[in-house]
């Protein structure tokens, strides 16, 4: 039974930090544009490629970036939980066959 409980943890882990990473990655990207906007020769770059990420957002939640932003992290925490279940079942498989 601890073998479940332990696969139940790391997968709850798993999707959680899978769905937590694109919303530290974008807001750190987003963070980092609007402070490189107080540059005066990177500006008008910061401000093209912020632009382009909110439309790249907008276009994955029908408008909305903030649904955009939930799409993306809430497929990016199914994958890393098909990726963990995959895990799990070649451990047990290479497990019993050593």
């Amino acid at each position: 039974m601890s073998t479940f409980t332990n696969y139940l943890r790391s997968l709850m882990l798993t999707i959680i930090f899978s769905f937590v990473t694109p919303f530290v990655f974008i807001g750190g990207v987003l963070l980092f544009l609007s402070v490189g906007g107080y540059v005066p020769l990177l500006q008008e770059l910061a401000e093209v490629c912020a632009t382009s990420i909110l439309n790249f957002l907008s276009v994955f939640g029908s408008g909305s970036i903030l649904n955009g932003i939930l799409v993306i992290s809430l497929t990016c925490g199914f994958v890393g939980g098909l990726f963990d279940t995959y895990v799990y079942y070649r451990y047990q498989i290479l497990r019993l066959d050593s």
